[in-house]
């Protein structure tokens, strides 16, 4: 598909207006012919002309809007390993809630924010699986497991769920 930059652009906006999951920008490359590079500059043209584009572990993901379906809450945790991870997340997305992002709290750096758009068990799985083919380590290893999660959740009964196994799996951090 040999099109010039602007049009490009505009056909990847395009696409990501019409995907309903991620799209990865080594895909996006190799269906335009370029480098994944030059995807890399195009979604930041795009993000600098407003587009609300994210980065995810799946690749990239247009929000539109600019406000989610369901209301949002954030919820502290901690985990030791990677295996905690998995099961922290998978109690999360079982029981009905979007992990939007993770985030972390840095001496140095402050807030340090990690998109993660996982929706699905099978989202939560890749994300396992790519974090180990990468030999990736968390964010939370910056912090000694503690990390906060922004949830995106359906209704009261939902968070009442996703709080009550977290308490259970012994990841909540909880105000005295």
């Amino acid at each position: 598909m040999a099109l010039n930059s602007v049009e490009r652009r505009g056909s990847i906006r395009e696409r990501l207006a019409a995907s309903t999951a991620p799209l990865k920008g080594a895909e996006l490359a190799s269906l335009y012919s370029v480098s994944r590079q030059i995807i890399v500059q195009d979604i930041a043209v795009l993000r600098a002309e407003g587009a609300h584009i994210v980065a995810t572990p799946q690749g990239y993901l247009l929000l539109t809007g600019g406000a989610r379906a369901n209301p949002t809450r954030t919820v502290m945790t901690r985990h030791k390993d990677p295996s905690e991870m998995e099961d922290e997340l998978r109690i999360m997305v079982e029981r009905g809630a979007k992990v939007i992002n993770v985030v972390v709290e840095h001496p140095l750096y402050g807030e340090i924010t990690g998109n993660l758009m996982l929706f699905t068990q099978e989202d939560v799985s890749r994300f396992m699986e790519s974090m180990a083919e990468n030999e990736c380590e968390p964010l939370s290893k910056l912090t000694g497991g503690v990390h906060q999660h922004t949830l995106e959740i359906p209704d009261e009964r939902t968070w009442a769920s996703v709080i009550e196994g977290l308490r259970e799996g012994g990841y909540l951090i909880e105000e005295d």
